[in-house]
């Protein structure tokens, strides 16, 4: 697919916080507490993101998500209001199949997934994550799963032929 970076200052962007985790570090004073958040960002229009902050609070931890975020933009093809084709994402022990839907089905997605399925504008989708359902990994499987999609449009213009032939 293209490696066009997103302008994500030319978007609207919506975000919404997948996970805030509390990490600790054990030195010889004792134990020094931090928070990891993972934020996701959209448009709601074929452009969403990812990214992980930490910090000492809260609050920082998020908005440093959002800059990650906002860095790790990626362009979603879609038809009408749901995907493609089928398709599974992996990344690590994450796995998440997504399957196209017929108008009126809804988003049929766990926390994780549904937030990057909103975010994105998909509207019409079913679900389902197959290993690990560690939040962090499912967003990224996601990805990758988003990633990959093709239009029956990429796909001719990719081989150099019409869309009737494929």
């Amino acid at each position: 697919m293209e490696n066009k970076k997103i302008d994500a200052s030319t978007l609207d962007l919506k975000e919404v916080n997948v996970a805030v985790n509390r990490v600790s570090k054990t030195v010889k004073g004792g134990r020094i507490m931090r928070f990891t958040s993972l934020m996701v960002v959209g448009d709601e229009n074929g452009h969403v993101g990812y990214g992980l902050g930490k910090a000492a609070e809260v609050p920082e931890a998020m908005r440093k998500a959002i800059e990650d975020a906002k860095k790790n933009m990626i362009t979603v093809s879609m038809v009408g209001n749901t995907i493609p084709h089928e398709v599974t994402g992996i990344y690590g022990a994450g796995k998440v199949l997504l399957k196209p839907a017929p108008e009126g089905t809804g988003i049929i997605a766990g926390g994780a997934v549904r937030a990057v399925l909103e975010m994105a504008g998909i509207k019409n989708i079913r679900t389902k994550c197959l290993r690990s359902n560690n939040v962090t990994n499912v967003v990224k499987a996601t990805f990758e799963g988003l990633k990959s999609l093709r239009t029956a449009e990429e796909v001719a213009a990719l081989r150099g032929i019409a869309v009737e032939e494929i």
